[in-house]
């Protein structure tokens, strides 16, 4: 009774309120989070969302307008109604934990226009102990055999006060920006995922799961409601014919900011593995011909100082074998990079390497080695023409034992560029559009036939399709580390922290950490600690992990690069052990198939002190926790970032990590068992 006194008084404080009714409810496992179905006087369908009791989001709308009929809005009446509940455990092929479980009910509630051309469609709702996940299931129906969706009526009525982290939407570097910390009221468009912390300290982030045919969700604000609003595309956002499903609209709920890291919703809500066995895929570390790119050191233009050369790859080699990495990125090694290549990929060739660069005696040398190239596929935006190759560029990957590809997709937002017949007109698409949405979903597929696995950047949004597709591992989709090389600004120490709690909830990140020169292109500085960047490869969590800087680098930073040897990338457990949104984050992981934990900490530009239980630990035994930490009077300016310090302590589970962070800074820990 108590939540739906809360509704009732809720709804009347709305705006031109219509007396509504409520029609269907569905409630989590543990009874704590509430879903209803109101329909209104007019037939107008909305939902809210309680929790103990109290309104979290309030009466939001749900409908379609359509480009080729009327829309679906009023005049709706509940046909039918179902529920059934779900508690089953699935094993990650690789992730944050390996096994998950997905435990839920479920209410699907099927309504119909009253009158007109009576179509019909499904809201399916899941409610799960961490929050929400619904979308719209529509039938095969004589009067809606194609839907042409100009947009979707979807609404999120925060119900009480908030503050947002958020990004803008529809701008032209897609989502490379610095996270905004505003009141929810100040929100513009954002892209989604979306953190939010009510007033009495409720968090919430907003997304959605399992993208597949249909165009990426951004939010409106209107007040303290957002709206959902669809990426464009031609000639609307969707076309979809019918029978077909929306992506799911996640709401992830949680007393405290380390809970919305911890949940697994948006894995949930997707397919289970349609691949089968990925075992050819290898979570592992990398490094590469990169940041020296960034730093403009070399090119990946031809010319004297071209990076992708034979000699500069098998010294690369030859220093990932001598410290225990597994792959090599080379960027610049195929034809079609020198002269405009930005946002003009038309000249690329990813089965033709340049004169200066010999991929078959890399290939073969990088295996002596025990390394495997990582290849690179830089598309410049042309698209299509990127497709009409992709087969046979990841066919010669498999035959040369390349089993990872980086792509890329530089260019400004909205001018993807889409040729549906060869020499015919080129249309411009969004990077988030249902086109791109289709697009990776077709090179992830011919890529797993040949055994490659896709690492994107300038991607579409995670929406957990990892979890079908486990061969797509990682993508960038956030201001990364190259920013540090040359942006005006550079990362601020608040932005890898915010990360944590914002992008990093739709999934793997490809950040590039472990730049421990901090020093940019033109001697820029990195806001940073030494031990902040051994911190990120647990706090911003990917099953391949590039160690980022160059070899002298490391060899003037020896004991930090002991850390990033001997971190591992895949795990069996993964427990957040403090923070709070775009302040400090510290990360507990339990490496994969063996009894070692690490711990990874990073610091807005605040010191503090954070003590950390060591509860997680197994009872009796003993370990030695390897500790890389900031030094006395360290700090994210000028050479106090180089002050560092590597020690080494035996603890036990009950003991207390006290950890200092400096401004800027952060903490990174290994903890091994200790034999007899």
């Amino acid at each position: 009774m108590k939540g739906l006194r809360w509704g009732i008084l809720l709804a009347l404080a709305l705006p031109g309120f219509v007396h509504a009714e409520q029609v269907a409810q569905a409630t989590s496992p543990d009874g704590r989070i509430v879903v209803q179905l109101d329909l209104n006087g007019e037939g107008r369908l909305a939902y809210r969302v309680l929790r103990d009791g109290k309104p979290v989001v309030a009466d939001s709308r749900l409908g379609f307008i359509f480009r080729n009929g009327r829309q679906i809005l009023r005049g709706l009446q509940l046909d039918k109604q179902a529920a059934r509940s779900a508690d089953s455990t699935w094993e990650q092929p690789w992730g944050e934990r390996r096994y998950v479980r997905d435990h839920y009910n479920e209410l699907r509630a099927s309504f119909v226009e009253k009158d007109h051309d009576r179509r019909r469609f499904d809201m399916v709702f899941r409610v799960f102990d961490d929050g929400v996940g619904f979308r719209y299931d529509i039938p095969a129906q004589p009067k809606l055999q194609e839907a042409q969706i100009v947009q979707e009526l979807t609404e999120f009525a925060i119900a009480r006060p908030a503050t947002a982290w958020w990004i803008p939407a529809f701008e032209w570097n897609r989502e490379e920006y610095l996270y905004q910390r505003t009141p929810l009221v100040e929100v513009g468009v954002a892209q989604t995922p979306i953190t939010l912390r009510t007033d009495d300290g409720v968090h919430l982030s907003i997304h959605e799961a399992a993208l597949v045919d249909y165009a990426g969700m951004n939010l409106m604000r209107d007040g303290r409601t957002l709206r959902a609003i669809l990426t464009p595309g031609s000639p609307t956002p969707v076309v979809r014919k019918t029978p077909f499903a929306t992506p799911w609209r996640t709401i992830t709920i949680s007393d405290n900011a380390g809970g919305l890291v911890e949940s697994n919703l948006i894995l949930n809500l997707n397919e289970p593995n349609k691949l089968g066995d990925v075992g050819w895929f290898k979570p592992a570390k990398y490094v590469g011909v990169w940041w020296s790119l960034h730093l403009d050191k070399q090119t990946w233009a031809t010319g004297p100082k071209h990076g992708a050369t034979t000699a500069n790859t098998r010294r690369y080699i030859d220093f990932a074998a001598e410290n225990g990495f597994r792959g090599v990125l080379v960027e610049g090694w195929n034809v079609g990079w020198d002269g405009d290549w930005f946002a003009n990929g038309w000249d690329f060739d990813f089965r033709k390497p340049t004169p200066d660069y010999d991929l078959r005696g890399l290939a073969a040398y990088a295996k002596t080695k025990g390394v495997h190239l990582i290849g690179h596929h830089e598309t410049g935006c042309a698209v299509s023409h990127y497709e009409r190759q992709m087969d046979e560029a990841f066919a010669l990957f498999d035959t040369l034992g390349i089993d990872a590809v980086k792509t890329g997709y530089v260019c400004d937002a909205g001018q993807i560029e889409r040729q549906d017949v060869v020499n015919g007109p080129v249309l411009r698409e969004w990077h988030e559009g249902q086109w791109m949405s289709n697009h990776h979903l077709r090179v992830v597929q011919d890529a797993a036939k040949h055994h490659v696995a896709i690492n994107s950047h300038e991607p579409i949004k995670d929406t957990g399709l990892r979890r079908t597709y486990p061969n797509w591992v990682s993508r960038e989709g956030a201001r990364g580390q190259e920013f540090n090389a040359w942006g005006d600004p550079p990362n601020s120490p608040e932005h890898e922290v915010t990360l944590v709690y914002t992008r990093m909830l739709a999934g793997p990140m490809d950040y590039t950490p472990g730049v421990v020169s901090l020093t940019g292109k033109n001697g820029q500085e990195i806001g940073s600690t030494v031990a902040r960047q051994l911190g990120l490869y647990i706090a911003l969590y990917s099953p391949i992990q590039m160690a980022a800087d160059l070899p002298e680098h490391y060899a003037q930073h020896a004991d930090a690069f002991q850390f990033i040897k001997d971190v591992a990338v895949d795990w069996d457990e993964s427990r957040m052990l403090a923070g709070e949104v775009g302040e400090y984050a510290v990360i507990a992981r339990k490496q994969r198939g063996a009894d070692a934990w690490f711990i990874g900490a990073v610091n807005d530009r605040n010191p503090r002190n954070v003590p950390l239980a060591l509860d997680f630990l197994d009872p009796g035994k003993r370990y030695r926790a390897e500790i890389y930490r900031d030094g006395e009077g360290a700090d994210w300016h000028g050479d106090a970032r180089f002050r560092f310090v590597r020690e080494s302590r035996e603890v036990t589970r009950g003991d207390t990590l006290a950890l200092w962070l400096a401004g800027g800074g952060g903490a990174a820990v290994r903890l091994v068992p200790i034999e007899g």
